[in-house]
C-alpha cells in the first residue's frame, strides 16, 4: 500500500496523539507556566508533526527531505527535554513522564530510520 499523506504515516500518527496529550497535560499546569513551559513544550511537540508533514512534501528531495526528518527530530529531542522540566516540577508523576518519554524515543527512532533511507520515500 502506498502512503499519500503524511497523515498515514505511523510515526506522524504517534507523533499528533503525544502532542494532544502534552496539550490535555499543561491545562492542568499553574498559571505562571502558560507563556514558558506550557508554551514550549506544546510548541516543540507541535513542531515534531509540522515538520515532518514538510518533510513528505519534499521527498523528491532526498536532502531536504533528510533536513526536515532531522528539524523534526531535533524537535521531539526538544520535547523530551520539557518533559523531563515538567517532571521534575512535579508537574507530572513519573508513570506519565516515563510513558511519554519512550513515546518520544520510539518517535525519535522511526525518523532516524526514515533518514537512513530517504530512496525509500521517494517517488
Amino acid at each position: 500500500m502506498k502512503i499519500r499523506s503524511h497523515g498515514e504515516l505511523d510515526v506522524y500518527k504517534l507523533s499528533f496523539e503525544a502532542s494532544m496529550k502534552i496539550f490535555e497535560l499543561t491545562k492542568t499546569f499553574p498559571i505562571e507556566e502558560k507563556y514558558s513551559l506550557s508554551d514550549q513544550i506544546r510548541r516543540s511537540s507541535r513542531s515534531v508533526c509540522a515538520n515532518l508533514s514538510e518533510a513528505f512534501r519534499k521527498r523528491k528531495y532526498p536532502k531536504s527531505f533528510v533536513s526536515k526528518l532531522s528539524d523534526s527530530e531535533g524537535e521531539a529531542a526538544e520535547t523530551q527535554v520539557w518533559l523531563e522540566y515538567c517532571f521534575k516540577c512535579n508537574y507530572i508523576n513519573e508513570t506519565m513522564y516515563s510513558g511519554l518519554n519512550e513515546k518520544y524515543d520510539q518517535i525519535i527512532g522511526k525518523l532516524v530510520n526514515m533518514s537512513l533511507q530517504p530512496e525509500k520515500w521517494s517517488y
